[in-house]
């Protein structure tokens, strides 16, 4: 990423991936709880080990307890947090007070997704809002960090500080925009289109979809570089330690986007330990990863299996976290 595109913003994730390290971040499911405490029994055994934690928004559609008070907490008790923001659940009065607040809890960054679809959650006539999508998210939280202003079609103006349609935040936050994506090794129109879409409305790093792939991975780096997509964007790449072949399978006949190769699935059942072989396959394609260009992390995903994520980067030896 060039300079001029650098984040200001003070996070370990920045600081992180300005510095050219190879970044690692690890996604949690908020429990269904009204208590910190099952949220940080899950989150702490990665506190020392990653540079932040994913907070899911909802995630496949079912109620948790919500990401902005899930990151809120977790920033709280030292650990940085990514929050998630869907476009499913809330109107645009929802959303921006949401960010107000996520601001006002010292809380820097943001994925912004459209979100899963409500019929398939444990809320089916739940009412799909969809307000905004993801690209006005990342506009206006950017928009927020770097005017200091938030959109308000009916504001006033009043000095020559605020411009029309907004109105000035006082203590504007300082917010580090993601959005997400899937590995390609083809170039198409959509994606290209899409991508540079997120670039134009202010994405400043991007969470992959899993990818078990190395030649996808390897290929989608090198459009990242070739279209001059690397010079706006960090990328992370999603992956983490599977369990077996059954669960690779049901992962990849179930979850959209996701590449889970034959050779993979190959690997977990001829293990004797499957589980084993899951994290020493993480391993090994996470420092794979390092040392591909264009690539400036990995984000680790494993919603049945987080406590083996600080062995798997513990044994795959990138950087020192503290």
């Amino acid at each position: 990423m060039d300079d001029a595109d650098s984040p200001a913003v003070d996070s370990k994730l920045v600081r992180r991936l300005i510095a050219g390290e190879f970044a690692v971040t690890a996604e949690i499911t908020p429990p269904v709880a009204a208590g910190p405490q099952p949220l940080l029994d899950k989150a702490m055994t990665l506190k020392d080990c990653v540079d932040a934690v994913n907070v899911t928004d909802g995630a496949s559609a079912r109620v948790h307890m919500s990401s902005t008070a899930s990151g809120a907490i977790l920033a709280a008790n030292g650990i940085e947090p990514v929050v998630q923001f869907t476009c499913r659940d809330r109107n645009r009065i929802a959303i921006l007070s949401d960010l107000l607040g996520a601001g006002a809890q010292g809380i820097h960054n943001l994925l912004m997704l459209t979100g899963d679809d409500p019929t398939k959650g444990d809320q089916p006539d739940a009412k799909p809002v969809f307000d905004f999508q993801s690209a006005d998210l990342i506009r206006i939280a950017r928009q927020m960090t770097d005017q200091g202003a938030l959109p308000s079609t009916g504001a006033k103006v009043k000095g020559d500080n605020v411009e029309p349609g907004t109105r000035p935040i006082d203590t504007p936050p300082q917010f580090f925009v993601g959005a997400a994506d899937t590995p390609t090794a083809e170039a198409n129109e959509k994606w290209i289109t899409g991508l540079r879409g997120k670039i134009k409305t202010g994405a400043q790093f991007i969470q992959t979809q899993l990818c078990y792939d190395m030649d996808i991975v390897r290929g989608y780096a090198e459009l990242l570089e070739e279209k001059g997509f690397s010079e706006h964007l960090f990328v992370l790449i999603g992956n983490g330690p599977l369990l077996s072949a059954k669960s690779a399978i049901w992962m990849r006949d179930n979850l959209w986007g996701v590449a889970m190769p034959d050779s993979v699935i190959q690997r977990l059942e001829d293990a004797d330990d499957p589980k084993a072989e899951g994290i020493k396959l993480c391993v090994d394609q996470m420092q794979e990863m390092a040392d591909i260009p264009g690539i400036s992390g990995v984000h680790l995903m494993a919603p049945i299996n987080t406590s083996s994520i600080p062995g798997v980067i513990a044994a795959a030896g990138i950087n020192n976290r503290s």
